[in-house]
């Protein structure tokens, strides 16, 4: 695996994360315990800070990055994802916040200041645009993402079931079953 410093900052990775071998990871990046990154994704915390909460997995392919600060964008865009997050291949989050308990699907593109409550189910192949809200408890779909319809009990009970799932699969990965 890849885990670089860039400038000043080093990667901050909980012990218990699993971090498959072709990844990379750079720069001001924070990843908590039980979190999963693999093959080929990409996060790149080098002209801001990436927070990656626990039991969030990063699927295969996903781009993970920022926004610097300048007089177009003043402060910049860190990139914020919370506990129980579930990204999907082929994912593209850009200076955003994701919150707990959401499924980003796959091939999704979440843009610069974008926020994504908790409990929201992003489809497959949606494009959330820049300053968007994605209001808790619906699934959302399309490009531009709209609000389709409220999520089912089963909807969010699978939310938390994929997270766990994939803990549990990266406990597999680092050969310690049984927790």
């Amino acid at each position: 695996m890849a885990i670089r410093p860039f400038q000043q900052f080093t990667p901050s990775i909980d012990q218990n994360v699993y971090i498959d071998d072709m990844a990379v990871i750079i720069g001001n990046v924070t990843i908590a315990k039980d979190c999963s990154i693999w093959p080929f994704a990409s996060v790149r915390g080098d002209i801001h800070h990436i927070q990656i909460g626990e039991n969030t997995n990063i699927q295969d392919n996903c781009v993970l990055h920022v926004t610097h600060d300048s007089k177009y964008h003043p402060g910049g865009s860190p990139l914020i994802i919370g506990k129980g997050v579930t990204v999907g291949h082929h994912v593209t989050l850009h200076a955003c916040t994701i919150s707990n308990d959401c499924i980003i699907g796959m091939g999704s593109i979440v843009l610069d200041k974008a926020m994504i409550e908790p409990n929201v189910i992003l489809a497959a192949g949606s494009l959330v645009s820049p300053g968007k809200v994605l209001e808790s408890g619906y699934l959302w779909l399309g490009a531009p993402a709209v609000k389709k319809r409220r999520l089912s009990d089963e909807e969010l009970a699978f939310i938390q079931y994929s997270a766990q799932n994939y803990v549990k699969l990266k406990n597999t990965y680092l050969g310690t079953i049984g927790t």
